[in-house]
C-alpha cells in the first residue's frame, strides 16, 4: 500500500514517513504542493496525507489538482489550520478526513488504517513511546560550554523522540572537556531531530546563542525559534508552555520568568536571589520596561524577530537578553516593543550546581549594565 505525504516541514515528514514504514506502508514525501503533484502522477499512491499551510501552492489548490488527476484517491488532511471555512472547503473538494495538529502518530496510523486498511506485513515497531506531531515546528538552541558532567542525555533524547516537530540544536561553545563527544552520543540515532553546531573557539553564551539562532533561522520550516539552558533549570514542559503562548498570540517574543509565586517551584541560592533582585531593578530602570526577569534562559520568538535582534554581536557575554529587549525598543519604540514581548511565569526553575556564572561574575554585571546604558542611550 502506497502513501504520499506532502508537508513543507521536513521534521514532520520524516516522523510521518518513519511511522508509516514501521506499519508496512510504502511512503514517498514531498515538501511542496508542486512537487507533491509530480510525485502523485508517477507514484499513483493509494492515499495522500496533506498539510494545508504551505507556501506557493496551498493545500486546497493541491486537493483540487489531485482530484482532477484521480477522483478516487482518498486524501487525509493533517494540519494546524483550524479555520472552519478552510476545513469545510476541503470537504467540499472531496477530502476523506481532517486531522488537526497536534495529533499523535498512533492516531494518524489508526485513521490511515480506517481509510485504506493495514498492510499484510508489519515491520519492526519501536517501543510504545507516544509521539505527538505538534501544530508548528520549533527550533531550540542549547548553548554548551564544558557541560560534559551536567548534560542529561536521556531527557533530551526522550523529548526529541516524543515530540516530532521539535529540533534541538546544541551549540558547543569551544568546550575544553569532552562535551562534544557527549553531544555526539546524544545525537546518535536522533540525527533528524538533534544537531550540533560546533564553535572551535569559546565566544561566550551570548555569541553561542546568537550563532545557533542565526543558523536555525536559515531553515524556513521553523515557525518559532528559542533557546534553553543546557542544565534544564527550565524544563521542557515549561518551554512547551512558552510555545503554546506564542502560537495563540501576536507576541514576537515570549520570555520565561522566574518570579516566585504560589504553586511554582522556583529555587535560587539566597545570596544569588538578593543580587538578582538588585540587578533586575537596575535592568528595569535601563529598559524603561516593566519586565521583572529578563535574564531567564528560556525564550521563544518568531524567525523574523531572530533575524533582526541577533544580526549583530552583543556587547556583553551575559546580558544579551537585556540587549534583545533594547533592540526591540530601538526597532519599534518602547511602548510597542513592550506590547510585543510577553513575560510568562515558569512553573519550575531550579538553580543547578556547576553554574558558569559565579558570584564574582554577578558583581561584574553591574559594571556591564552601565556600559549597556551608555551604548543604547
Amino acid at each position: 500500500m502506497k502513501i504520499l505525504a506532502i508537508d513543507d516541514q521536513q521534521l514532520i515528514l520524516l516522523s510521518v514517513q518513519r511511522k508509516l514504514i514501521e506499519y508496512g506502508y510504502k511512503v514517498k514525501t514531498a515538501t511542496s504542493g508542486k512537487e507533491g503533484i509530480q510525485i502523485f502522477e508517477a507514484f499513483n499512491p493509494d492515499l495522500v496525507i496533506l498539510d494545508m499551510n504551505m507556501p506557493e501552492m496551498s493545500g486546497l489548490d493541491v486537493i483540487a489538482k489531485i482530484k482532477e488527476i484521480n477522483m478516487n484517491t482518498p486524501i487525509l488532511v493533517m494540519s494546524g489550520n483550524d479555520d472552519e471555512e478552510v476545513i469545510l472547503k476541503g470537504f467540499e473538494l472531496g477530502i476523506y478526513d481532517y486531522m488537526k495538529k497536534p495529533i499523535s502518530l498512533d492516531e494518524m496510523v489508526a485513521r490511515v488504517k480506517r481509510t485504506i486498511g493495514a498492510p499484510l506485513i508489519v515491520f519492526n515497531q519501536k517501543g510504545n513511546t507516544t509521539q505527538k506531531i505538534q501544530k508548528n515546528c520549533v527550533g531550540v538552541v542549547i548553548p554548551c560550554y564544558n557541560e560534559a558532567e551536567r548534560l542529561s542525555g536521556k531527557e533530551f533524547q526522550d523529548f526529541a523522540k516524543k515530540h516530532p516537530g521539535y529540533h534541538l540544536c546544541f551549540v558547543n561553545d569551544g568546550s575544553t572537556d569532552n562535551t562534544l563527544e557527549v553531544l555526539e552520543e546524544i545525537r546518535r540515532g536522533n540525527e533528524e531531530a538533534i544537531s550540533i553546531f560546533d564553535c572551535k573557539v569559546n565566544g561566550g553564551k551570548a555569541e553561542a546563542v546568537r550563532q545557533g539562532m542565526l543558523h536555525l533561522a536559515k531553515d524556513d520550516q521553523f515557525d518559532y525559534l528559542g533557546y534553553l539552558d543546557a542544565d534544564l533549570s527550565t524544563d521542557f514542559a515549561d518551554f512547551d508552555e512558552l510555545v503554546r503562548t506564542i502560537e495563540g498570540s501576536n507576541f514576537d517574543i515570549v520570555s520565561g520568568s522566574r518570579i516566585s509565586r504560589m504553586g511554582a517551584d522556583i529555587t535560587k541560592e539566597s545570596a544569588r536571589k538578593i543580587i538578582s533582585k538588585t540587578i533586575n531593578l537596575i535592568i528595569q530602570k535601563i529598559l524603561g520596561m516593566p519586565f521583572k526577569d529578563t535574564q531567564c534562559g528560556a525564550k521563544v520568538m518568531r524567525p523574523n524577530t531572530v533575524k533582526s535582534v541577533f544580526n549583530k554581536p552583543f556587547k556583553t557575554r551575559w546580558l544579551f537578553d537585556v540587549e534583545i529587549f533594547k533592540r526591540m525598543g530601538k526597532t519599534y519604540g518602547r511602548e510597542k516593543a513592550t506590547s510585543l514581548i510577553c513575560e510568562q511565569p515558569l512553573k519550575r526553575w531550579i538553580h543547578a550546581d556547576g553554574s558558569k556564572l559565579s558570584m564574582k561574575d554577578s558583581i561584574k554585571i553591574l559594571w556591564q549594565l552601565g556600559q549597556l546604558s551608555i551604548k543604547y542611550k
